[in-house]
C-alpha cells in the first residue's frame, strides 16, 4: 500500500472514532498520524525495512503494528471492525460540512442514506425536511454545502486558481471599497492543487462589498448570500468563498481561514494550555471571558508567544514548537533570485528568441539565464543535434557581447536514454556552462530500472542539474517509479543539483521531496522550464512550492551571482 492508502485508512479510523464518542486524545492521535504519514518522503515499506517506522513523528507501538498489517496483507482487522459498527457510507456523510455525528447517523440509519448522491436525492424529494428537528433551512444548508464539497473534489492545479482569484481581487477592489483583501484557505499556503478559493477582506459597509461580489463577471451562479460573507461558482466551475469582517479583526480571520486544519488543531491545543480560547473573531481570554482583536496577524502569533509562521509551513507538523522556539528560518523570497536556468527558445519548442528571453529576464531584474533547449532524442520538440548546438553557443557568444546587464549561459536539456546514458557525448557537453539531464521517454520503467537510469545521469560529471526528477503531470500523469531517498543521497554525494520546476502543471520537486533533499543536503535549483517570456513568470510557482520545503535562499543555487552560480557549476 501507498503512503496516502494508509494514511486514508487512518483518517477513516480518526472520523469513526470520534463518531464513537470515544476520546479525544485516541482521535487526535490518528489525525497526527495521518499528517506525518501525509508529509512523509520516503514510502512506509522503505521505513519498515529499514527499521525506522518509530521515528515518525505521532507513530507509536499501537500504529506501527497497524501500519505493518496493512503493509503486509493489505487489510487492517481494527479497521473493518470498526468500520462494521456502523452503517454503510456513513464515512462519506461526515465529509459534509454542517453534517455532525448524529445527524449523519440519523440520515443514514433513519433514512438509509449509504452516498453522498443518495443525501442529495432526499433532499430533492423532501425526505431530510421531514426528518424532525431538521426543517427546510437545515436541509437547504446541507445542500449547500453538498455541492460545495462536490466542487472542492474537482481540484485544480495553483497555476490556474491563482490567476483567477487575483482577476476575481482586481475585479472586486475596482467595484468597490474592500480593503485587506487577501487569499486564504490552500491557495494562500500555496498547495499544488486546490479545491475552491477563498477569499477575506474589510469594508467599513461589509453588505455593499458582498453584493458588490456577486455581481462580478466571473461569477455563474450564487451559491449563498448574507451582510458579511458569500458564495459563488465561477465560469470555470470554481468556487469562490469572501469573508468581510471589521478593520480590527482582520488578523484573526485570516488566521483561522489560511489553516490547515491541523494547524489550527495544535495551535488551540496550545492556546487551551494557556487559558486561551482561539477563534476568528479573536483570542479570548477563558479566565474573564474578555475577548482580545487582532487587526494583523503577526500578532496573533506573537499573543500566544509564538513566532509568526509563514503560511506555507502551516500543515501542523513541526511549525509551531519551531516558532516557539524563534527558529523559524527566513524563506526564500522572489528577491532573492538571480536568475532562470531551465530556459527554451524557438530553436527547439520555444516560441521566443535568445534575444527575447533575455530581455524578459533582464526586465525582472535578473542577472543572467540558461539556454537549455531539448537535445535531438526529443524529436517532437524540434531538438538540436550538434551542429545545430554549436551553431547556438556561437549565438549566444554574440549575443553576449551585445546585450547589457544580462548574461546568456548555454546549456542543454539533454534526453536521458532508457539505458541512462545521454544524447550528447562528453566532449560537447563540457564545452556548455549548464547542462540539466532529463527523462522524457520510456517513464513505465520499473523502480530499479529508473532509479540505476536517473543515477548514471547524476554521476555523469558534466552534468549539472536533473530537471522535474520524477516526470509528473498534475493531474495528467502519475510520478515515475523512482527511489527517491537513493536518488537524493547521490546528487548530495556528487554536488549535482536537482531542480524545482516551477511550471504550473509540474511543480516537481513537490515539497515533500523538496524537504527532504534540503535536509541531506542537495543543491536545489529553480527553473521556470520557460517556453515563451511569459512563462518567466512562473517563477513565483516554483518559489511557493521552496517555501513549503523550507528553503532559504542559501539553499537555492539561483540565489547566487552569475559569478557565483558559473562557480558553483564549474566545481
Amino acid at each position: 500500500m501507498k503512503n496516502s492508502e494508509v494514511a486514508q485508512v487512518f483518517q477513516d479510523i480518526a472520523d469513526l472514532l470520534e463518531l464513537k464518542g470515544e476520546t479525544l486524545f485516541k482521535v487526535r492521535a490518528y489525525q497526527k498520524a495521518v499528517r506525518s504519514i501525509e508529509h512523509l518522503p520516503v514510502e512506509l515499506a522503505q521505513l519498515t525495512k529499514e527499521g525506522k517506522l518509530r521515528e515518525v513523528p505521532g507513530i507509536g507501538d499501537a500504529i506501527e503494528k497497524k501500519i505493518v498489517e496493512l503493509l503486509t496483507t493489505g487489510r487492517l482487522k481494527y479497521y473493518e471492525d470498526l468500520r462494521s459498527e456502523f452503517p454503510e457510507g456513513i464515512i462519506s456523510l461526515l465529509q459534509v460540512p454542517g453534517i455532525g455525528p448524529k445527524t449523519a447517523m440519523r440520515l443514514s440509519t433513519e433514512l438509509g442514506i449509504k452516498s453522498l448522491e443518495d443525501l442529495e436525492a432526499a433532499i430533492v424529494d423532501g425526505r431530510v425536511v421531514g426528518l424532525s428537528r431538521l426543517g427546510e433551512k437545515t436541509a437547504e444548508n446541507i445542500l449547500r454545502h453538498l455541492r460545495s464539497v462536490r466542487t472542492k473534489e474537482q481540484r485544480i492545479p495553483i497555476g490556474t486558481a491563482l490567476p483567477l482569484a487575483e482577476d476575481i481581487m482586481m475585479s472586486l477592489q475596482q467595484h468597490s471599497q474592500i480593503r485587506n483583501l487577501t487569499p486564504a484557505g490552500s491557495l494562500r499556503r500555496f498547495n499544488e492543487t486546490i479545491g475552491d478559493i477563498d477569499l477575506m477582506g474589510t469594508a467599513d459597509d461589509g453588505e455593499a462589498v458582498i453584493a458588490a461580489f456577486t455581481r462580478l463577471p466571473q461569477v455563474k451562479e450564487v451559491l449563498a448570500k448574507g451582510g458579511t460573507k458569500a458564495s459563488v461558482v465561477t465560469h470555470r466551475d470554481l468556487q469562490v468563498d469572501l469573508r468581510v469582517v471589521e478593520h480590527d479583526a482582520f488578523g484573526s480571520l485570516l488566521q483561522y481561514f489560511t489553516g490547515s486544519k491541523q494547524h489550527n488543531i495544535v495551535l488551540r491545543e496550545r492556546g487551551q494550555r494557556q487559558g486561551l480560547k482561539l477563534s476568528e473573531y479573536g483570542i479570548t481570554d477563558l479566565q474573564n471571558g474578555r475577548l482580545e482583536k487582532f487587526a494583523a496577524e503577526e500578532d496573533f502569533y506573537h499573543r500566544l508567544g509564538l513566532q509568526f509562521i509563514p503560511p506555507e509551513l502551516r500543515e501542523g507538523q513541526h511549525e509551531i514548537e519551531r516558532a516557539a522556539e524563534n527558529s523559524i528560518p527566513e524563506l526564500l523570497g522572489i528577491s532573492d533570485i538571480k536568475g532562470d536556468l531551465h530556459i527554451h527558445t524557438e530553436w527547439s519548442d520555444g516560441r521566443d528568441s535568445i534575444e527575447a528571453m533575455a530581455t524578459g529576464a533582464r526586465n525582472l531584474g535578473y542577472q543572467y539565464i540558461a539556454v537549455t533547449d531539448h537535445s535531438r532524442g526529443l524529436g517532437i520538440a524540434h531538438g538540436l543535434n550538434e551542429e545545430r548546438l554549436r551553431e547556438q553557443m556561437l549565438e549566444i557568444g554574440r549575443l553576449n557581447e551585445r546585450l547589457e546587464g544580462i548574461h546568456i549561459l548555454t546549456g542543454t536539456e539533454v534526453d536521458i536514454r532508457a539505458d541512462g546514458s545521454l544524447d550528447f557525448a562528453d566532449e560537447l557537453l563540457r564545452e556548455l556552462d549548464v547542462v540539466i539531464a532529463a527523462v522524457h521517454s520510456s517513464m513505465g520503467q520499473d523502480q530499479d530500472r529508473m532509479t540505476q537510469r536517473v543515477l548514471r545521469a547524476i554521476e555523469n560529471p558534466h552534468v549539472d542539474m536533473i530537471a522535474h526528477p520524477t516526470c509528473r503531470l498534475l493531474g495528467q500523469r502519475e510520478p515515475v517509479a523512482l527511489d527517491s531517498e537513493t536518488v537524493f543521497r547521490a546528487a548530495a554525494q556528487t554536488g549535482t543539483a536537482l531542480e524545482i520546476n516551477a511550471m504550473p502543471d509540474r511543480l516537481d520537486l513537490r515539497d515533500i521531496h523538496i524537504f527532504r533533499a534540503r535536509e541531506l543536503g542537495v543543491k536545489l535549483a529553480l527553473g521556470t522550464d520557460a517556453h515563451s517570456t511569459e512563462h518567466l513568470l512562473y517563477m513565483r510557482f516554483g518559489m511557493g512550492m521552496a517555501r513549503r520545503g523550507w528553503c532559504e535562499a542559501k539553499h537555492i543555487l539561483n540565489t547566487l551571482s552569475v559569478e557565483e552560480v558559473l562557480a558553483s557549476l564549474a566545481q
